[in-house]
């Protein structure tokens, strides 16, 4: 299970985006940039596309911050173009797919006793360390808005008081 402070480890899986094209991803050709990495139980559930289409509908909000967002499930990269082709429709981030589960393990977001992972999520710094990991119960929806304002914060790099939002002041100003 990867902490805070850590380096987030890396991966190759499939995705599928877009209208359902398939493509790979690395996370280390990412270093560079911010990378928020989700994890959600299943494709085809009930919670589940709200958080992915929320997070596709504001994926140049995350552009804008030098962001790049992954979407992860243990589903197949099939079931994920499935999905996108029949269901969800065009997405701006792609869906990894992490059949082996190792990647949900990796990260300490497999939920071993069910075989998927819980709502987890990360955000990575450009050195490939987690700044951020945050887990919910899987029938809570979490929030984009506060992955926005967690990365902004961090972006900062200052401390931020509670609540702080961009403009405001920081506690190293």
């Amino acid at each position: 299970m990867v902490r805070v402070y850590e380096k987030a480890p890396d991966f190759t899986a499939p995705t599928a985006s877009g209208k359902g094209e398939i493509g790979e991803v690395t996370l280390s050709a990412l270093r560079g940039g911010w990378v928020v990495l989700f994890f959600y139980p299943l494709d085809f559930t009930f919670v589940c596309p709200t958080e992915i289409l929320e997070f596709s509908k504001r994926s140049r909000e995350f552009q804008a911050l030098g962001a790049k967002v992954l979407g992860c499930s243990v589903d197949s990269v099939h079931a994920h173009k499935a999905w996108i082709e029949h269901g969800l429709g065009e997405l701006a981030i792609p869906l990894v797919s992490d059949i082996t589960k190792r990647i949900a393990r990796d990260y300490g977001a497999l939920l071993e006793d069910r075989g998927i992972a819980t709502r987890a999520t990360f955000v990575i710094d450009p050195e490939g360390v987690v700044q951020y990991a945050c887990f919910h119960n899987t029938a809570i929806g979490r929030s984009v808005s506060e992955t926005l304002r967690v990365l902004e914060a961090l972006r900062t790099g200052e401390k931020c008081p509670v609540d702080w939002r961009p403009g405001a002041r920081t506690l190293g100003r």
